[in-house]
């Protein structure tokens, strides 16, 4: 039989049906989810055609799993979005995904209708009456598409950002998602008693929990990703018995910073807290440790190898911490089914202490950028996935990441491109050049500092092009924290902006631990 995301739960369902699938607010059993998924895939295939993407716009919440399952056992392609879009960004994935049906709910009926009847693509509410009567209308057997769909077929398309903001599609098959979830299975010690808590948005969870769950059988909850409450999240954790979560750093630093210290023990019963998407400071980490044990391992990858590409276990936390303290520092060595080298412009190995560009090889690396094979081809050389992030290799294979080629800013576990807030910014009438950074931030991983060049003879002050920044279409994230007016900026010998030049200035300027 060949392995699908879909036969995953149905053989969690035949092996153990009473064993729990949904936990908290709305609980589910094996058995109980693999009818519900069977009813939703049973609606798909009435209605749809295998390979027809099916997209699903809501916050976290337990749907999102029935979703994941039905399509995938109805054979169409499930794309998970952020919530947190904005119109253009949906507009753009919506271009290149060409939905055949958007689900979402009252909360974000608004925002995605706009959009969606301009394509025109339908439309299911989750909460709607229409939802309830036409799942329950359809049949709980088995569908016969379970079995016709093959290891190779398209299973999820994952939106992310790209240097040049328009979003990128990144295109995995059953066998891809089902490979890396062994991994993520190995590496987080997720099992059949594994309860685990969803914290970060379910667009970003699918290869890194939700897939590994659904393999072994796991239990799975969600919070709401908004406004992250630490307190709130170590309450839930002792309430629900959770085992296991990934947190991105900011929300690591706001459990140090707001978690009392007597509430510390309500996360005592986590075996694994996963973190990853931007660095955390050696000190920081240290206090994490201290306080919370050893229960944390860093991830470190893309979304186009599936998440993980490397992996600084438990063990290397405490070597951290004793003999080997520059280990805090590293995002660790490569984890299990994974290529990972550093390489020169010529594409050889660096030595020790030289730098060099990250590339992946691997069975869990994207099949490409969905319609996409000019950007495909820029990026998977021969079968290695070439990351832009430069870094330094040790003797025993711990990668040290020091820079990232390209300019993205990751904020708060979110990929932000820095071209699309100086598209902004050239929007103002006074602006004749602008660049946009990041700098080491201690809370969100990452600041905003926008630097700017105005026109002979104008006028204008920061904090009108702060302004100018909120009332645009840019989320808040996305706002500079500071704007810094120059005489000019430095170009370099081809009369582009020197953006290395500027960052070298402002580098150890944001909110350093």
């Amino acid at each position: 039989m060949i392995m699908t995301v879909g036969l995953s739960i149905f053989r969690n369902a035949v092996r153990d049906p009473e064993s729990t699938a949904i936990f908290g607010s709305a609980e589910l059993t094996y058995g109980q989810l693999d009818k519900r998924t069977n009813q939703i895939a049973h609606y798909l295939k009435s209605t749809l055609k295998k390979g027809d993407r099916v997209a699903l716009f809501v916050a976290n919440r337990p749907e999102v799993v029935e979703v994941i399952g039905g399509v995938a056992k109805s054979g169409c392609v499930y794309v998970g979005l952020n919530f947190r879009l904005g119109d253009l960004e949906l507009q753009q994935i919506f271009g290149n995904s060409v939905p055949s049906l958007v689900i979402t709910d009252e909360e974000h009926l608004e925002q995605i209708e706009s959009i969606a009847v301009e394509k025109p693509i339908p439309i299911l509410v989750l909460d709607s009456d229409e939802w309830k009567e036409v799942i329950s209308s359809m049949p709980d057997s088995v569908p016969d598409s379970l079995h016709e769909v093959r290891h190779d077929d398209d299973f999820c398309i994952v939106y992310t950002s790209g240097t040049t903001g328009r979003p990128k599609g990144v295109l995995f098959d059953h066998s891809r998602a089902i490979q890396h979830a062994t991994v993520a299975c190995l590496e987080y010690e997720i099992g059949a008693d594994t309860r685990y808590l969803i914290q970060i948005p379910h667009n970003s969870s699918v290869n890194i929990t939700i897939v590994p769950c659904l393999v072994t059988g796991a239990a799975i909850a969600f919070r709401d990703s908004r406004n992250f409450d630490p307190i709130g999240f170590a309450r839930e954790v002792e309430e629900e018995g959770v085992t296991h979560s990934f947190l991105v750093p900011t929300q690591l630093m706001r459990l140090l910073d707001r978690l009392p210290r007597d509430l510390d023990q309500q996360l005592g019963g986590l075996v694994t807290l996963g973190y990853g998407s931007s660095p955390i400071s050696p000190n920081r980490l240290r206090e994490l440790i201290d306080r919370f044990g050893s229960i944390f391992n860093q991830l470190y990858g893309m979304a186009e190898i599936a998440s993980i590409g490397t992996i600084l276990r438990k063990e290397d936390h405490l070597n951290g911490l004793n003999e080997h303290p520059e280990l805090l520092a590293s995002c660790g060595q490569p984890s299990y089914a994974v290529q990972v080298r550093v390489v020169n412009e010529a594409g050889d190995d660096v030595g020790i202490g030289e730098r060099g560009e990250v590339i992946f090889a691997g069975p869990h690396v994207m099949k490409g950028y969905y319609r996409d094979p000019e950007r495909t081809q820029e990026v998977l050389v021969d079968g290695w996935m070439h990351s832009g992030d430069i870094a330094e290799v040790s003797e025993d294979g711990f990668i040290f990441i020091v820079d990232r080629k390209k300019n993205l800013i990751i904020r708060g576990g979110l990929n932000i491109a820095p071209t699309e807030i100086e598209n902004v910014l050239y929007r103002h009438d006074q602006i004749l050049e602008a660049t946009v950074i990041g700098v080491p931030d201690s809370e969100w991983g990452e600041a905003i500092i926008a630097i700017v060049a105005l026109k002979e003879g104008a006028s204008v002050e920061s904090d009108e092009l702060r302004l100018h920044c909120r009332t645009s279409e840019l989320t808040s994230i996305k706002i500079p924290e500071r704007v810094e007016i120059w005489d000019s900026l430095p170009k370099n010998a081809v009369g582009k902006i020197a953006k290395n030049v500027i960052r070298e200035k402002f580098w150890g300027q944001g909110r350093q631990v």
